[in-house]
C-alpha cells in the first residue's frame, strides 16, 4: 500500500525562471495528489553560499552572451571526457551536499523533488555516503539531459521525451529515468485562439508570432523579430522578461506590427493567442507551449544546452529549428501560406503534452522505495570488495565440528532452519544486502527478510563419500551477492556420525572474530560466550604518535621478499585444516617462554621453511597478519558487524635453523610491529583512504592488497574455552577458512576453541603445494616443537 507523503521538499534554483517553473509545476501536481501535504521549497544555489546565486547568474549571462564558444567548450567537454564530467560532478555534489545537508534535515521530508541539476548533484551525493534515506526524483526540464543533469543515486528522472531518454542513458548509463508530460503548471492548456486575443486587445485575425527567449530576454531577440516581419506576418508579440533595455529597443521602433512586453505573468493567455512560439533554449518556454499545443520554434539557439535541446526537439519533432533568420523567415513563410501544416504541428504538441496526466506522474513518486538504513560501507569493509577480482573472491568462513548424538540430516537441518528464522532477523550482520554499482562505493540495504531455504543446504553423506571434495567446492564457490552474502552448508555423515557446519560470508561483512561470533548468536543455545576482545584504546595524542610511527615502519619496510609461493592467481583452491590439543599448545608456549600466538606463528614458519625445501640462511617469508582491533570499552565489541582489525607484516625466518631458534625469532618479530606502530598505521591508512573517490579507492587497495607487499595471510584469532551447543549437538571445534589476496598462494588462520586449536589451510594450486602438504609439515613441526626446548 502506497502511503501518502507528508512533506515533500522541491530543490530549484533562480538562475532564469525555469526551474523555479517546473517546480511550481510540481508543486500544484503534489497538492493534487496528496491534499494536506506540506510543500516547501529550498534554494539550491542560497544554499550553497549567499555569493553563489549572484555569482552564478552572472556567470550564466555572460557565458551566452559574450563568450558563447566557452561554454559550448564546457558542454562539449562534459560528454566528450567521461573523467571531466565525473570530476565536475563530484566537485559539485560535495559543495552542495555538504551545504544541503542541513537544510534537508530541517524540513525532515518524506519525498524530495530537484529540478536544478546541482541540487541534485548534492543530493547524489548525500544518498551516496549514506545521509539520506527518502525518495529522490529529478524533473530535467532540459529536452536533452546532459551529463550535469542526470546522477545514478536518484531515484526516478522524469525526462521530456524517448529521445531525451537515450540521451540521458548515454550521460549516466546507471541512471533511472521516464518519460513524463510537460511538467508545467494546468494554466498552460489549449485555450481558443480568437478568445485569448480579445483579452489582450489584440486583432482576431491574422497571423501572430509570440518570441519569449526567458526571463533574462537574451539571445537573437531582435534578430528573431526582423526574420518574422520578413516573413510577412501580421504580429509579433515579443516578452523582453527583465531585459529593460531590449523592451525600449523595441518600444522606440516605428512599427505597429511589434507589441514588446516586459516580465508578464498571463503567459497562458499570450501563448494561446499565438500562432507560433519563438524561443532559443528548449526551456520552460518551449514546455508550456508545447502544453498550450502551439507550434515552437528554436531559432538561433543560445550555446551548450540550448543547442543541444533544439536539436532533440527537432528530432522529435516538436519543435523547427532554425539556426539562421533566413531560415525562420522561409519557415513562416511556409506556414502561413499552408496552414495545415501548421495544424500538423500542433497536433503533435498536443498528443505529446497529453499523453498523461502531470499529477498522475507525480503522484506515482510515492511508490519510489525507501532508502531508510541504506548506507555506504565502512572503508575498511569496502576494502575486501574491492580486493576481489575474478581470480580471488574475498570471504572469510569457518568450519564448525559437531559432537554429539546422531540424528538424521533432516532433523539438523530443520533444527537449524527453525533459529535461522528466529534470530536472523536481530543480527545486522546477516540482514543487509550488498549493492554493487560500476564506479561507486558499495552500499548495504536493509534486507530483513531472511529465508533459511536461501542460506542453509544440508547434504547426507553414506556409503564412504568423502566430505574433502563437498568441502572444497563449497569454499572455492564465492558467496552469492543476489541476496544477503552468506551461506551454510551442513555435512551429516551417517556411516561415521560426524557432523560438519560449513560457514561463510563476504569478508566485507566482518572478521573472523565477527564471523565466529556472530554463528554463535544465531545457533547456539542460551547466553552466548563472546571471544575476548583487546583491551580500551589509548589517548588520542598516544594513537597519533604511535601512528606517525607506523607510517614510518611501512614505508620503509619495502616490498616482500622474492617466494615461488607467488605469482598470478588462478581460481584452483584446496582446503585442509589440523587440530592441536590447546594443552599441548600453551604449555609448549611456556616452554620457549613466548606467547601461544608467538609459538603458532613459530610452528606455521617451521613448516613454510619444510614445504620451500633447500632455503639459504637468512632467508625471509613475509607475512600479513591481521590483528582484531575491538576493545573492550570505547570501541567495537565482539558482536558489531564489519571488519575490526589491524594488519601488520611479519618477516618469518624460513632458512635453515634449530626449530627452537625460529621460535624464538618469530616471538621478536612479533614484537616489533607494535613497537613501531604499524597496527595502529595500517589501521588509520584503511579509513584514510574512505576519503577518496571509489575508483581511486578501489586502484589503491588493489595496489596494496597483492604479492608484492606480503607472500602469505596468517591470522590467529582470539577464541573461547568455554562450549557452545545446538540444541544436542555440541560444538566441539572451528576450524577459520582464510581467503588469499591476489598473487598469494598461501592464507592459514588458527583459533583456539575448548580443548582444541584449529587450524585451516587455504591454498591456490596454481602457486602452491596442494593444503594437504602443509598440513602435514604443519603436524610434524608442531611435534618437533612441541619437544624442544629455548
Amino acid at each position: 500500500m502506497t502511503v501518502q507523503p507528508r512533506r515533500v521538499l522541491l530543490i530549484s534554483a533562480t538562475i532564469g525562471e525555469g526551474h523555479n517553473a517546473t517546480a511550481r509545476a510540481v508543486e500544484e501536481a503534489a497538492r493534487r495528489a496528496w491534499p494536506g501535504c506540506e510543500v516547501s521549497w529550498l534554494d539550491a544555489l542560497r544554499a550553497m553560499g549567499r555569493w553563489v546565486p549572484a555569482t552564478f547568474n552572472w556567470i550564466y549571462v555572460t557565458n551566452v552572451e559574450s563568450t558563447p564558444w566557452l561554454y559550448d567548450f564546457f558542454y562539449d567537454s562534459l560528454w566528450r571526457y567521461r573523467w571531466f564530467a565525473n570530476a565536475s560532478r563530484r566537485f559539485v555534489g560535495a559543495w552542495s551536499g555538504w551545504r544541503l545537508r542541513r537544510a534537508i534535515a530541517a524540513h525532515d521530508p518524506d519525498l524530495i523533488v530537484s529540478t536544478y541539476p546541482l541540487g541534485t548533484a548534492g543530493l547524489d551525493r548525500l544518498r551516496r555516503w549514506g545521509g539520506l534515506g527518502v525518495p529522490v526524483a529529478a524533473v530535467v526540464s532540459d529536452f536533452s539531459p546532459h551529463p550535469f543533469w542526470v546522477y545514478p543515486e536518484a531515484d526516478l528522472h522524469y525526462v521530456m521525451s524517448d529521445a531525451s531518454l537515450r540521451a540521458m542513458r548515454r550521460a549516466e548509463p546507471d541512471a533511472v529515468g521516464a518519460v513524463c508530460v510537460p511538467p508545467v503548471v494546468s494554466a498552460f492548456r489549449p485555450a481558443d485562439r480568437a478568445a485569448a486575443r480579445r483579452s489582450f486587445g489584440l486583432p482576431e485575425a491574422g497571423f501572430t508570432v509570440l518570441i519569449s527567449c526567458g526571463s533574462l530576454g537574451f539571445g537573437s531577440v531582435e534578430r528573431a523579430a526582423d526574420a518574422a516581419l520578413r516573413a510577412g506576418v501580421d504580429r509579433v508579440v515579443v516578452i523582453c522578461g527583465r531585459n529593460e533595455a531590449l523592451r525600449r529597443r523595441f518600444a522606440a521602433r516605428a512599427d505597429d506590427r511589434i507589441v514588446a512586453l516586459g516580465w508578464v505573468d498571463e503567459m497562458p493567455g499570450l501563448l494561446a493567442a499565438a500562432d507560433v512560439v519563438v524561443t532559443n533554449a528548449g526551456g520552460a518556454t518551449a514546455l508550456e507551449a508545447l502544453a498550450c499545443g502551439r507550434a515552437v520554434v528554436m531559432f538561433e539557439p543560445i550555446a551548450g544546452h540550448g543547442r543541444a535541446n533544439a536539436e532533440l526537439m527537432a528530432d522529435a519533432e516538436l519543435a523547427e529549428l532554425c539556426p539562421r533568420e533566413r531560415d525562420l523567415t522561409a519557415t513562416l513563410r511556409r506556414w502561413v501560406a499552408e496552414p495545415h501544416l501548421l495544424a500538423q504541428r500542433e497536433d503533435r504538441a498536443l498528443k505529446h503534452s497529453q499523453a498523461a496526466d502531470f499529477a498522475d506522474q507525480v503522484a506515482a513518486l510515492a511508490q519510489l522505495p525507501r532508502h531508510h538504513g541504506r548506507r555506504p560501507l565502512r572503508p575498511q569493509d569496502a576494502f575486501f570488495v574491492y580486493a576481489t577480482t575474478p581470480a580471488v573472491s574475498q570471504q572469510t568462513g569457518a568450519i564448525l565440528q559437531l559432537d554429539g548424538p546422531q540424528l538424521s540430516t533432516q532433523e539438523c537441518c530443520e533444527e537449524l532452519s527453525s533459529r535461522i528464522a528466529q534470530r536472523a532477523q536481530g543480527l545486522p550482520m546477516l540482514t543487509r544486502h550488498l549493492m554493487l554499482r560500476r564506479g561507486r562505493r558499495p552500499q548495504w540495504t536493509p534486507d530483513d527478510e531472511v529465508d533459511a531455504g536461501d542460506h542453509l543446504r544440508c547434504l547426507e553423506l553414506r556409503d564412504g563419500r568423502s566430505a574433502d571434495p563437498v568441502v572444497e567446492e563449497f569454499f572455492s564457490t564465492p558467496v552469492r551477492t543476489d541476496r544477503q552474502p552468506w551461506e551454510l552448508l551442513l555435512l551429516n555423515d551417517i556411516d561415521t556420525g560426524r557432523v560438519l557446519l560449513l560457514a561463510k560470508m563476504h569478508h566485507a561483512l566482518g572478521d573472523g572474530v565477527a564471523v565466529t561470533s556472530t554463528l554463535l548468536r544465531l545457533l547456539a543455545d542460551g547466553p552466548q560466550p563472546t571471544t575476548s576482545p583487546s583491551s580500551g584504546s589509548r589517548p588520542w595524542y598516544r594513537r597519533a604518535a604511535k601512528v606517525l610511527r607506523g607510517l614510518v615502519s611501512l614505508a620503509s619496510a619495502g616490498p616482500a621478499p622474492a617466494s615461488r609461493l607467488v605469482g598470478l592467481s588462478t581460481p584452483n583452491r584446496s582446503f585442509a585444516d589440523v587440530e592441536f590439543p590447546a594443552a599441548d599448545v600453551r604449555a609448549s608456549a611456556r616452554s620457549h617462554g613466548v606467547s601461544s600466538t608467538a609459538f603458532l606463528l613459530g610452528v606455521v614458519a617451521e613448516a613454510l621453511h619444510r614445504t620451500l625445501g633447500d632455503t639459504t640462511a637468512g632467508q625471509r617469508f613475509r607475512v600479513m597478519v591481521p590483528r582484531t582491533a575491538r576493545t573492550a570499552r570505547g570501541g567495537a565489541g565482539t558482536s558489531a558487524p564489519g571488519n575490526h582489525t589491524a594488519s601488520m607484516s611479519i618477516d618469518l625466518p624460513v632458512g635453515p635453523m634449530p626449530p627452537a631458534l625460529r621460535v624464538a625469532e618469530v616471538a621478536a618479530g612479533l614484537a616489533e610491529p607494535d613497537r613501531t606502530g604499524q597496527t595502529a598505521a595500517a589501521g588509520a591508512v584503511l579509513a584514510a583512504l574512505g576519503v577518496l573517490p571509489a575508483p581511486l579507492h578501489a586502484w589503491v587497495v588493489r595496489q596494496i592488497y597483492q604479492r608484492r607487499f606480503f607472500n602469505a595471510v596468517v591470522s590467529v584469532l582470539p577464541g573461547q574455552r568455554r562450549p557452545a551447543h545446538i540444541g544436542p549437538l555440541r560444538i566441539a571445534g572451528v576450524v577459520p577458512v582464510l581467503s588469499l589476496a591476489d598473487g598469494v598462494g598461501v592464507a592459514v588462520g588458527v583459533i583456539g576453541w575448548g580443548d582444541r586449536f584449529g587450524i585451516g589451510i587455504t591454498t591456490d594450486t596454481g602457486l602452491a603445494p596442494r593444503a594437504v602438504a602443509l598440513a602435514g609439515h604443519l603436524r610434524d613441526a608442531f611435534a618437533d616443537l612441541r619437544g624442544a626446548r629455548r
